[in-house]
């Protein structure tokens, strides 16, 4: 061994040893996705098939107990403005500080406005 030999560690070892995030889509959306306790029971079916045109102004209101199409929590409660259906969902305009942005959601998650 020589004065001068140095000894090598692998960093990636490190970054992995460490806490990894936890959580998913829904992390901390008690309270946000919460329903009244007088709508409870069972989805309304005109809700869920419920249609809008190109142009129509709607609120993103989720509905917990269907979560096929819901959009990111963070979008709750801002509005938006309908581009066009695909398929059975909508896709709509959001303006999310100074960027707009598109999303795609089903009809039981939007309220006209």
């Amino acid at each position: 061994m020589s004065f001068f030999s140095v000894t090598f560690i692998n960093t990636s070892f490190f970054l992995n040893a460490m806490s990894q995030r936890h959580g998913g889509f829904k992390r901390k959306t008690r309270h946000k996705f919460k329903k009244y306790y007088k709508e409870k029971g069972k989805i309304s079916i005109t809700q869920f098939l419920s249609e809008f045109k190109e142009g129509d102004k709607v609120i993103l209101k989720a509905e917990p107990a269907y979560q096929k199409g819901m959009y990111y929590p963070r979008f709750h409660g801002k509005t938006g403005v309908i581009l066009r259906k695909k398929g059975e969902c909508y896709e709509l305009m959001i303006k999310d500080y100074k960027k707009e942005k598109t999303l795609i959601v089903h009809p039981i998650h939007l309220k006209k406005a």
